[in-house]
């Protein structure tokens, strides 16, 4: 016997140092030892690659309040499917929204028993409520969530940059922010053209945004977070913030790296989100990105909605909900374009497993390392198939994804070293910032018993 709960031997696990053959010993839920892969017995996955299981920090759940849009029990088991065992919930578009710390505690009673990943919780810094920051970051959310401009719910409003500049005051946590300008952005028009939204949104709302932001950081010293950056225009002015010593992160989205304004059909509403998917040329900036280091992360920004909120009758992407539910999709979707463009696993999961958890606070998630949680995928790297919408788990299977040809294939998961499937029941546990940090030990919350136009 070896001692250990389960060991899975791989000849390709990729560790923090790169890709190599190895087996990955679990006990008591935790990864305990990193083996050769002849050292120690146990299931071998053979050619199947081994990663961390994925961590999404952009999930909009909407429960409770919109759980027709979606909710922990679906979002979850669709994330499941993906290959991403954690998730951070963001405050809106639930009511109420995650702003007060009654709302977390009614957020938390609604996720908990039906979650099928681990799930932690954002707050939201909204003008009326900023005073709640620092009881809401006491009680164990990750950081916040703020808006520059409207966010398409009326119970979450925009800060001015007075107002960021006021929260970034309160609390010494991490703010994460949606930037765009809204003096710089114009009421879509009415129209089946995706071209004339495109150019409602254009890169200069989001370049000074972000230029705000970064200016907020350096006043405060505050640590702040770009959110689903689409326009490349940003990537200098974050490169030498960042080289002055303001704490900035970036994150972009799979929708941004894998499609291409030009080939979105007219009345595709399904593609529309906010910020935009842009050209070629901007995804091509996005992917330099990436590769240098400027941005740090890749998550899915998952924002579904019922399909006549997408206007998907009348093709209108003016008033069509803008957000891309692909949670499910994000791991296949990167990784097809990723290893066209030379990439290769080690930094798939640097992008979409590490660098979040790092980013979130959320240490023991992320990577295969001695103490981190057994957060286990295994992948077929080279197993094409073809996205039918019917087979998502998300709430509604609307994607701009459908019949698209992707590559990387989740063959097995195990959460804290049990193997899951979407099938099963849910296994999931609530998440909070003070179990996590160190600062108060781990005291899992229990998991008990079974409750317009977007912007990310």
């Amino acid at each position: 016997m070896s001692g250990y709960d389960l060991v899975l031997r791989s000849r390709r696990v990729v560790l923090p140092d790169g890709e190599r053959p190895a087996a990955v010993c679990v006990r008591d839920g935790r990864i305990a030892k990193l083996a050769g892969y002849d050292e120690v017995p146990g299931t071998d996955l053979g050619e199947l690659a081994l990663l961390p299981g994925l961590v999404d920090t952009h999930v909009h759940v909407n429960e409770p309040g919109r759980t027709e849009w979606e909710g922990f029990a679906s979002a979850t088991r669709a994330a499941l499917a993906g290959g991403v065992t954690t998730i951070v919930d963001m405050p809106l578009n639930s009511v109420p929204p995650t702003v007060t710390v009654p709302a977390l505690r009614r957020k938390q009673d609604a996720a908990r028993g039906r979650c099928h990943v681990d799930v932690g919780f954002w707050g939201g810094a909204v003008p009326e409520h900023l005073a709640e920051l620092p009881a809401l970051y006491a009680e164990g959310v990750f950081g916040f969530k703020a808006f520059l401009v409207d966010s398409g719910v009326p119970e979450f409003p925009p800060l001015d940059p007075a107002g960021l500049a006021g929260a970034l005051a309160t609390v010494d946590a991490l703010f994460v922010v949606h930037a765009e300008d809204p003096a710089r952005i114009e009421v879509a028009p009415a129209s089946a053209r995706y071209a004339d939204f495109l150019g409602s949104r254009p890169p200069v709302a989001e370049r000074r945004a972000v230029e705000m932001v970064l200016d907020a950081a350096r006043r405060t010293g505050r640590r702040v977070h770009i959110l689903h950056l689409s326009a490349a225009d940003a990537l200098p002015a974050i490169a030498a913030a960042r080289s002055d010593g303001v704490r900035v992160t970036v994150e972009t989205c799979p929708h941004y790296l894998t499609l291409d304004a030009a080939e979105i059909p007219d009345g595709a509403t399904e593609f529309k989100c906010c910020p935009p998917i842009r050209d070629a040329a901007n995804r091509a900036a996005l992917w330099a990105g990436l590769a240098d280091g400027t941005i740090d992360c890749v998550v899915s920004d998952h924002s579904p909605c019922p399909p006549a909120l997408k206007r998907r009758d009348s093709g209108d992407f003016g008033a069509a909900w803008g957000g891309i539910a692909s949670v499910q999709l994000g791991l296949p979707a990167v990784w097809t374009e990723a290893r066209r463009r030379g990439h290769g696993l080690a930094d798939l999961v640097r992008w979409m497993a590490r660098r979040p958890a790092e980013i979130a606070g959320l240490r023991g998630k992320g990577m295969l390392r001695v103490g981190a949680d057994a957060d286990l995928v295994a992948l077929d790297p080279d197993a094409e198939w073809i996205v039918e919408p019917a087979r998502l788990l998300h709430r509604h299977p609307v994607t701009p994804y459908a019949g698209r040809r992707l590559t990387g294939v989740v063959r097995g998961t195990w959460l804290r070293g049990e193997p899951v499937a979407p099938t099963d029941p849910p296994r999931g546990r609530l998440l909070s910032r003070v179990d996590v940090d160190g600062s108060t030990g781990d005291r899992s919350l229990p998991l008990g018993q079974p409750a317009g136009e977007g912007r990310g």
